[in-house]
């Protein structure tokens, strides 16, 4: 076997293995260091054992590699080697070895599940551990255990191989290759810009930049204007633009990248990485509902996997611009961990699996999957069919949902651009919500999606549109046609002012929002919010789209009857989630009816009457006597007991009678000036439990001087202490040295 490859490279010596390997079991988890050439050299290799997929995370990846290949084995794009991509294809029948994007993959599967045009697949970059590649992992397996002449291949520079390898059950290859020392320095205080003048002066070869986003590459681009050959590298360049970032060079280049170059795009001669340690990815966000670019801080696999770019063929150099004692998390974020999973939840739907039983890789948790399946239940693209053991419903695609798993879109926006026809300003609005809004502007959906800056992308989601939806696309579509289906992709996004006019809004899951300045002066009562920031009754909503009322289908319904003080009322009452959109009178159902008389009948019940009840240890069913009598008279056997267990007043000494207070302790208390309890030596004992009465001895003036059960010890002693200071207070009182022998009585002594 014979490959004209231009230089030997560290892998070479492993082909045959592999080769035989794949031939024998079908399965392999290939594990090589940065520059050992498993990405250019594995997969011609395969495909000489039949026809061969090689799945990329990037399109800028997966278009430079196939030119890569076709360059070392003297091979054609489009004949031998070529590459589809999200919006681009260059390949034909004959093509042997296929370069795509990983969502490639999952499309292909959906018309033909067992893979029929191809005999095996590879996995490439499998560390970074993309959405559509663990469902691709899953899906393949699934085809492989149906035909025996599939073979799957999975490989990485960076990942624990063991995992994957148990899945599916292959062997492990181990290419060692002799890797060449990376001196690492710390320059926190720099910006990129000065860094790059500070080591491109003393650097051998190439110095390639990492920088999160086009953004911030632009930025550091204007800031060395005055440098020569600065090249930007990123996914929303041109071709050209791209292939002069990576092509070969004699003079020094400084290319700007995002992480594109971090594992398969290689730039040949670079020996010095300046690398931000920073990144965007990709986070789901409640706030609008789909994904979005976050900026975050790199893991230390990538950060390594950065730096090993600049020792690819001799010593190299790394410098970092953030501090060295920064703890770096140890290994990147799956994406199944973090982005929405309703696409690949619908993906799996479409195949014909159940997203709940499905053998995934690594399984999201449930709550997850029960919310993607919801929202696309919601958007048409799913229906539930219970399943046997009547524990969980199975999703059952739609044909509504077939033809939105086509799209290359999110299922939300896959729905709008349908009920649009794919129309014009359907593209620009599908444009605008796929990119992160926030940096777009606020106001009106279609007010901000006119920016010219949406124009490369809604006219490659047209052409889209237009091969998918065939005859049923439109051009241009009406206002109302286009926010109909602005509803109908974000139908749990509803919104209803609570005041005429008030920016203050109330959402459809019942938390609460204010409309962003620049949309207060939306017309009508309803709206989608697009874009919530914040949460709780703060959030504010910076993008939106008004609807109308008559647009909206009610999810639920229900009777609620009311008492009033003309009795019981019911009312009919339709809902969008937690806004009332329609309320009718009714006829109160009389069960209802009769138990909310019951209820305000019951509010009734005097609380010392049932502190009376509780303490005589005599238990009412207020809801069976108001039912069979229709009052809160008490029968007249626990009225007797009542009176004799938990009396409502206590007789004195001195003739008159008191109130008893009745606590929830269970304690009773009777309050009484001291005057009238001469003579009592004992506290009454009442109730079942015989529980000795509690006296508030008080003083003329109505306030407490003691509280005690114990009134033979109050006289013995306490009583001469109170005597002592109160009978020049209150010189018309009776205050006698014997308080034994004393005559009870309530009043003051006569002059």
């Amino acid at each position: 076997m014979c490959f004209s490859v231009q230089a030997p490279l560290p892998v070479d010596p492993y082909l045959a293995q592999i080769l035989q390997e794949v031939q024998s079991r079908g399965r392999a988890v290939i594990v090589a260091p940065p520059g050992a050439g498993k990405t250019t050299r594995i997969p011609p290799a395969l495909a000489t054992l039949g026809r061969t997929i090689l799945l990329q995370p990037r399109r800028i990846a997966a278009r430079a590699l196939a030119r890569r290949i076709a360059s070392e084995n003297g091979w054609q794009i489009g004949d031998q080697v070529g590459w589809q991509i999200r919006f681009e294809r260059r390949f034909t029948e004959s093509t042997r070895l296929l370069v795509a994007t990983e969502g490639i993959l999952t499309a292909r599967l959906q018309s033909d599940p067992l893979l029929s045009d191809f005999s095996i697949v590879i996995l490439d970059e499998f560390h970074e551990r993309s959405l559509h590649a663990d469902l691709a992992l899953s899906l393949v397996r699934e085809a492989a255990e149906s035909r025996d002449d599939l073979a799957l291949v999975v490989m990485s520079a960076t990942i624990d191989p063991e995992p994957v390898a148990r899945f599916l059950d292959a062997s492990v290859i181990r290419i060692e290759a002799r890797t060449h020392p990376i001196e690492i320095d710390y320059l926190p205080d720099l910006t990129p810009s000065q860094a790059i003048r500070r080591v491109a002066p003393s650097a051998k070869g190439h110095l390639l930049c990492f920088l999160p986003g086009a953004r911030e590459i632009e930025r550091t681009r204007v800031e060395l204007a005055d440098f020569p050959n600065v090249l930007p590298l990123h996914g929303s360049l041109d071709v050209e633009a791209q292939e002069r970032a990576i092509a070969p060079s004699n003079v020094q280049k400084i290319v700007l990248s995002t992480n594109v170059a971090e594992t398969s795009l290689t730039v040949d001669g670079v020996t010095d990485v300046i690398d931000t340690g920073l990144q965007k990815v990709l986070r789901f966000d409640p706030d609008t509902s789909i994904d979005h670019l976050r900026l975050e801080q790199i893991s230390l696999d990538s950060a390594d996997q950065r730096a090993g770019r600049a020792g690819r063929t001799q010593p190299g150099r790394a410098t970092r611009l953030w501090d060295r004692r920064m703890l770096l998390r140890p290994q990147r974020e799956p994406e199944i961990l973090r982005v929405d999973l309703a696409s690949a939840i619908l993906e799996i739907c479409a195949w014909g699996g159940d997203p709940h039983t499905f053998r995934w890789f690594e399984r999201p948790e449930s709550h997850r999957i029960d919310q993607a399946v919801d929202l696309l239940r919601r958007l048409g693209a799913v229906t539930l069919e219970a399943t046997d053991d009547h524990i969980s419903a199975r999703p059952l695609i739609t044909p509504l949902g077939r033809l939105m798993s086509r799209f290359p879109l999110h299922p939300r926006l896959a729905r709008l651009l349908i009920a649009a026809a794919g129309s014009t300003e359907a593209t620009r609005a599908c444009a605008l919500l796929s990119e992160d809004a926030r940096g777009a502007g606020a106001g009106d959906v279609l007010s901000v999606a006119a920016s010219s800056r949406f124009d490369r992308t809604a006219s490659e989601l047209g052409r889209t549109a237009k091969r998918i939806l065939g005859g049923d696309a439109r051009a241009t579509v009406s206002e109302e046609t286009l926010r109909r289906a602005v509803l109908a992709g974000y139908p749990d996004r509803v919104a209803m002012r609570r005041e005429p006019d008030s920016p203050r809004l109330l959402l459809s899951s019942g938390t609460g929002a204010t409309l962003g300045r620049d949309g207060a002066l939306h017309p009508g009562e309803f709206l989608v919010a697009l874009d919530v920031a914040g949460g709780g009754e703060e959030s504010l909503v910076r993008l939106s789209s008004h609807i109308e009322r008559a647009w909206l289908e009610p999810t639920h319904h229900d009777v609620e009857h009311t008492m009033g003080n003309s009795g019981v009322k019911a009312s009919r009452r339709s809902w969008y989630g937690a806004i009332l959109l329609h309320e009718t009178p009714v006829a109160p159902d009389p069960s209802e009816q009769a138990r909310l008389a019951g209820q305000a009948l019951r509010k009734r019940v005097d609380p010392t009457l049932e502190r009376r009840l509780a303490f005589a240890r005599i238990e009412i069913d207020w809801d069976a006597l108001i039912t069979r009598t229709g009052t809160l008279q008490l029968p007249f056997d626990i009225q007797r007991s009542l009176d004799r267990f938990a009396p409502e007043r206590l007789d004195l000494p001195s003739g008159r009678s008191v109130m008893l207070d009745y606590r929830d302790d269970g304690n009773v208390v009777a309050s009484a000036k001291l005057q009238e309890l001469f003579g009592l030596a004992e506290s009454p004992l009442i109730g079942p439990s015989r529980t000795p009465v509690t006296f508030a001895l008080l003083a003329p003036n109505g306030r407490p001087v003691q509280i005690t059960r114990d009134l033979r010890s109050f006289w013995n002693s306490g009583y001469h202490e109170v005597r002592k200071e109160l009978r020049a207070r209150y010189p018309k009182h009776p205050w006698p040295d014997d308080p034994w022998s004393a005559t009870p009585t309530h009043r003051t002594k006569r002059k």
